[in-house]
């Protein structure tokens, strides 16, 4: 390395150091928007050219293939360019593609079989710069079904058409919690405080399964009245909804007092800890097991501070998740009844 002469010789590399990896990016970005057009222009001029005619579309995509594999290389594969035309058929706004996303974000996109689905994931994958390992994970554990499994199915799928949504608390709830990245399963005995350490030590995968716009603040948090002390497990902060969340951890089935409890540190949260600006804290409790009656009746009718949530520590099996989504579907259709 050479010899350090100037005072500021570490400050000065930063800075331009900086304005390479900032450069280096604009590159990548500017290449990468480049590619996803060039592939939508591609799927678009071979839809066009032989439309829905599965024969002729084979055989012109079997001779595009082979003429520009040997020119250009296997980018140009019969694969490829099948994609290439399902990507303009799925996406044909080509005002509507966004900047941010690879062409692997978009071949995960088209995966996904729901249309409201799709472009639910491509409006927050772009929002919330999900990686494409990130969304592939979400589309895995069915994270739109869940939202709306959760609460307002039309609320949720009307969401994506908004811009800079600001949610009611209702819409962010997911229930279950999918927390198979903490690899707890194989643990024959493990306490709460495991569940919260795992949390921390994955806590960038613990905010992707919580959603958009969540914030770390603090662990076990300690609030203090009557000279008694109080432990929040973890504390976020949500910069959409412009609220505090609170989460307590428990092992076994939920309780009435676990509830209380977490009515208590909503209610300090709300008289004490609130900043300027701020809205309503809400707080989840997330179990191992829960029973809707006890939320029933424990919780007042009305209440959208306080909710409970299941979690689960690996993916479900396919039955399980026909499960929940059968589940859903009652749900939505006693919605629907109750507003006629």
């Amino acid at each position: 390395m050479p010899e350090n002469i100037f005072p500021d010789s570490d400050a000065v590399y930063r800075d331009v150091r900086g304005s390479v990896i900032s450069a280096q990016r604009r590159v990548y970005s500017a290449v990468n928007v480049s590619m996803v057009l060039a592939y939508h222009e591609i799927g678009e001029k071979i839809f066009l050219a032989v439309g829905d005619r599965a024969e002729y579309g084979a055989s012109l995509i079997a001779y595009l293939a082979k003429r520009l594999t040997e020119e250009f290389g296997d980018s140009f594969s019969e694969r490829n360019l099948r994609l290439m035309r399902q990507f303009y058929i799925l996406f044909q706004i080509r005002n509507a593609l966004r900047s941010e996303l690879s062409w692997t974000h978009y071949r995960l996109l088209m995966r996904v079989p729901s249309e409201k689905a799709r472009l639910f994931y491509l409006h927050e994958c772009a929002e919330a710069g999900w990686s494409t390992r990130q969304l592939e994970r979400q589309i895995s554990t069915l994270y739109y079904e869940r939202l709306l499994a959760s609460r307002d199915a039309e609320g949720v799928a009307e969401e994506i058409f908004r811009t800079e949504p600001k949610p009611e608390y209702e819409k962010i709830i997911k229930d279950p919690y999918v927390l198979e990245f903490l690899d707890l399963k194989g643990r024959s005995e493990w306490y709460e405080k495991d569940l919260e350490q795992a949390l921390i030590d994955s806590l960038q995968d613990f905010l992707l399964e919580l959603g958009r716009g969540f914030s770390f603040v603090a662990r076990q948090k300690r609030i203090t009245f009557d000279d008694r002390h109080f432990y929040i497990d973890l504390v976020f902060y949500n910069y959409i909804l412009k609220c505090f969340v609170l989460v307590d951890l428990k092992l076994g089935d939920l309780t009435h007092q676990d509830l209380g409890q977490m009515q208590m540190y909503v209610n300090y949260y709300t008289r004490e800890l609130m900043n300027e600006g701020d809205t309503s804290p809400i707080g989840i409790v997330l179990c191992a097991d829960k029973s809707d009656a006890v939320v029933k009746y424990t919780l007042p009718e009305g209440e959208s501070q306080v909710f409970a949530s299941k979690y689960m520590l690996c993916l479900p099996k396919e039955e399980e998740f026909a499960k929940l989504l059968s589940e859903w579907v009652v749900r939505e259709e006693e919605v629907r009844y109750e507003r006629r």
